[in-house]
């Protein structure tokens, strides 16, 4: 017997003795997706494993150590707070601030007219206008928000996905009004049609012509805006639906796979438009699951485009990713718990080697952010950047069995739901079939039952209850907002062109009628101040609008 067994032997002796005098806590521990998480790692976990083919080296395929040679050593990553709520004129000031502290790049948040194709008169709007975000309804709104805000200079992230391509066309008239060319600008638009579909809702076209769309923009950027990321696949949603961190991987890969495969069937080399493909994750509240994950999934993103799409360029073959934490953790009772929480999630997308990263506020569960709470939330970042030491070395936990073992789990867990999704016939039949719809719920459904059963304690809410002052400062949005609103948009229609207006959505229903890139379109439209409603029913005539099945 050699030492190694011997000791191990010594340890399970001790082990029994323990727990005949302290049982342990439960009889089995679980990560979040349903992963045994065994009483000791050692090397016996990661015997066979080849480090060149496995984990490597970052900036090197397969990436499980990053994407850059030397990481953080040479830049933080862009720290980003999502923001944006009320009027364009509010928000700008909003950004100044953010900027004044430190935010190294903006993330823009719109409200839900906007995200669903509606201008802030129509009748659906009423009640939501400014709500959850920012209202846009034409150039004019594109031209106050980012007033005094150089965008040759700063990195712009837009969490909008059906009407993207129109508010892409938006940002990029800004730009050219302000004398930045299209070629410098720097960003990226969300795009990810697939996820509305089972995890989020603001969809507005059915899943063809919507895909249609982000072929599109991939073709027009490729030549026009070659720094601007096309498309961030997002798994935060599909974590916020309820999904497990497997699932999360799965899916959001699942879609990804569409996405290249359809600007493939659109005529597109893969190598022309998958070096700007982006990706989003949650950081959730299981740290070191959390931190497998991010490796996992940029191992097997890599795989993916290197043996399925047969990519040459190691560009191509990057998963890089932007992290926001984890809104669905934040809990109303007792806020100031959710520093720690989002505290936690930071520190784990920063072990995991994200390239950007927004911190939620400790009172997003029962408003939009105060200042306060935004600088906070900033300040979070700024300390684990500048003083924790964890960006000082690349990957620090990596060759940790635990560590290694949960990333060979995670990554052949969510391979077999990928394997089980091209059985079905790809991402869009799976999604029609209410497949991942169903899986997600069932997740949900599991982890609503063990913190209602006290297996998964939940601090403040299930546990360690206290009596709470309901008063807290929070951010209202005026009602006069919408009413601001409307009136701004009842100008610029009186003060636009309405005949050019006409010909260039005339122009834009002829190209979409003919299948040609509507991106162009867009962009000459959005010039003349047509509104993101107008230029959204000429597409809705064309396209027709997606009604969604109900899944019992």
């Amino acid at each position: 017997m050699g030492k190694y067994e011997e000791l191990k032997q010594q340890w399970e002796k001790s082990v029994e003795k323990a727990i005949s005098k302290f049982p342990e806590r439960r009889e089995k521990f679980e990560t979040t997706s349903g992963i045994e998480i065994k009483r000791l790692y050692t090397p016996e976990d990661i015997e066979g494993k080849d480090y060149a083919e496995d984990i490597g080296f970052p900036g090197v395929y397969p990436f499980t150590r990053g994407v850059q040679p030397t990481m953080y050593r040479g830049r933080f990553w862009t720290m980003r707070q999502y923001a944006g709520f009320g009027t364009a004129e509010e928000t700008n000031k909003r950004y100044r601030y953010l900027l004044e502290q430190g935010q190294t790049g903006l993330s823009v948040a719109f409200d839900l007219p906007t995200q669903i194709g509606y201008d802030s008169d129509n009748e659906l709007s009423m009640g939501e206008v400014g709500k959850v975000g920012v209202a846009i309804d034409t150039l004019a709104d594109m031209e106050i928000l980012f007033d005094g805000i150089d965008l040759g200079k700063v990195s712009t992230s837009m969490t909008i996905n059906s009407p993207a391509a129109i508010l892409l066309c938006m940002y990029a008239a800004v730009a050219e009004k302000q004398g930045v060319p299209m070629e410098n600008l720097r960003g990226t638009i969300q795009n990810d049609i697939l996820k509305e579909y089972f995890a989020r809702g603001t969809y507005i076209f059915p899943p063809k012509e919507s895909m249609k769309i982000v072929t599109d923009i991939f073709e027009f950027c490729k030549d026009k805006m070659p720094k601007w990321n096309t498309i961030s696949i997002s798994g935060y949603h599909i974590r916020e639906a309820g999904s497990s961190a497997v699932q999360e991987v799965a899916f959001t890969l699942a879609d990804g796979i569409a996405y290249v495969q359809a600007a493939i069937d659109a005529g597109l080399d893969v190598d022309s438009f998958a070096k700007r493909l982006s990706f989003f994750f949650n950081a959730h509240n299981n740290f070191i699951e959390e931190i497998a994950k991010f490796r996992a999934a940029r191992r097997l993103w890599a795989r993916i485009m290197k043996e399925r799409f047969g990519a040459k360029d190691p560009r191509s073959c990057m998963l890089r990713f932007h992290t926001q934490t984890a809104g669905s953790t934040l809990t109303a009772q007792q806020p100031d718990n959710n520093i720690i929480r989002v505290t936690l999630q930071a520190l784990a997308a920063v072990l995991g080697g994200t390239q950007s990263l927004h911190t939620n506020s400790r009172d997003e569960a029962l408003s939009l952010p105060t200042e306060d709470s935004v600088r906070i939330a900033l300040r979070t970042q700024q300390i684990i950047a500048y003083e924790s030491g964890v960006a000082d070395s690349i990957d620090p936990f990596a060759g940790s069995y635990m560590l290694e073992k949960l990333t060979d789990e995670i990554e052949e867990r969510a391979m077999e739901y990928i394997k089980k999704i091209d059985e079905m016939g790809g991402m869009i039949k799976a999604i029609e079939t209410g497949y991942v719809h169903q899986e997600i719920s069932n997740s949900a459904y599991e982890y609503q039952r063990a913190v209602e059963s006290k297996q998964q304690i939940v601090v403040g809410v299930n546990e360690f209850i206290i009596e709470e002052d309901e008063e807290h400062e929070l951010l209202k949005i005026d009602e006069e907002v919408e009413r601001f609103q409307i009136e701004k948009l009842k100008k610029v229609k009186a003060q636009r062109d309405s005949n050019q207006v006409s010909k260039k959505l005339k122009e834009l229903e002829t190209a979409a009628k003919e299948n040609k890139n509507v991106i162009p379109y867009i962009y000459e439209a959005v010039k003349t101040y047509a509104t993101l409603q107008e230029i959204c029913d000429t597409l809705r005539g064309v396209f027709g609008e997606y009604k969604a099945s109900s899944i019992l």
